[in-house]
């Protein structure tokens, strides 16, 4: 390549160049400079070396000996836990049970992933209302056909049990319509000498998917468990619409037996801190998140990779 055509080529590029440095780059190496910075609501942040007090690690030390903290971290592991294989499970079953000649299927699957498009906060006010006591739909079904008055007077959202499976499950009805597209796409992608030679062999149905289909599948459920695991972290509208930190109890003696909020996972609770004008506690605890995330896609990654080949 030429120096004109070196020359060319980067003038091509120069717009996205020029709008990561400045709507990316620039925000995450000031982010991580302000974590070590001491920051609240009074600081010029504009003045970036004026009135900033220099920290060092004292906000990452802090973030490991705040309860509310690790207690939020712990709470983004359980919605984790719940949304990521029930997303997976559900879209895998919506697309194998599309995957075939069935009457209407393009229909039934422009119908599961709608949901997908909508705006979280609406589809958080809609399960607000499902789940509300008294008249939500789903505290009225459980009355009428199972005789389960439970959540009667305070319905899904208000009871700390059951706040957060509440969001989780609607969360996976939500994302299971991204997911059956992705497991259609790879499974119309597999070879179909794979699965004439595996018949010839005498292998059953069960056989059949167990050694030839979810091998092929593991790519597409290592990309959905990565993903999730970033929408559990910046998990935030779903709560706020729905529970707005959720019930508040009393925790153990392990979280310093504090008021606790049942569904204030990690990503509200950096929302409540940056809210604060605690602006470089907050930067750290968002460091703090993106390690954590980036250690567990890696263990993921090596567990899921050899069963790729």
């Amino acid at each position: 390549m030429t120096q004109r055509q070196t020359a060319l080529a980067y003038l091509l590029l120069s717009p996205f160049l020029i709008t990561f440095t400045i709507f990316l780059l620039i925000p995450v190496v000031y982010s991580l400079w302000l974590s070590f910075q001491s920051v609240s609501i009074y600081s010029d942040l504009f003045n970036v070396f004026g009135d900033l007090r220099f920290v060092g690690l004292r906000n990452y030390s802090d973030l490991l000996q705040d309860n509310h903290f690790l207690f939020s971290m712990l709470l983004t592991m359980v919605y984790a836990a719940i949304t990521i294989p029930g997303t997976i499970l559900l879209s895998l079953c919506l697309a194998l049970l599309l995957n075939n000649s069935l009457p209407g299927k393009s229909l039934f699957r422009s119908a599961f992933f709608l949901p997908n498009i909508l705006d979280m906060l609406v589809v958080g006010f809609v399960w607000q209302l499902i789940y509300s006591p008294k008249f939500g739909f789903l505290t009225v079904i459980l009355e009428k056909v199972l005789n389960i008055h439970a959540f009667h007077d305070s319905g899904f959202l208000a009871n700390p049990y059951t706040a957060l499976p509440a969001i989780a499950l609607a969360m996976i009805l939500k994302g299971a319509g991204f997911g059956m597209i992705l497991f259609l796409a790879s499974l119309n992608n597999i070879p179909k000498d794979l699965f004439e030679a595996a018949s010839i062999d005498g292998a059953n149905r069960l056989e059949i998917f167990l050694n030839v289909t979810l091998p092929q599948l593991i790519p597409t459920i290592l990309f959905l468990i990565v993903t999730g695991i970033m929408a559990a972290l910046n998990g935030f509208t779903e709560i706020y619409a729905m529970s707005s930190g959720g019930p508040q109890f009393v925790g153990s003696k392990i979280f310093g037996g504090e008021t606790l909020g049942a569904t204030r996972i990690a990503g509200y609770y950096l929302w409540q801190v940056f809210s604060e004008g605690r602006y470089g506690y907050a930067a750290a605890m968002s460091y703090m998140m993106l390690l954590f995330a980036l250690l567990i896609s890696y263990l993921n990654v090596k567990f899921l990779q050899p069963r790729m080949n």
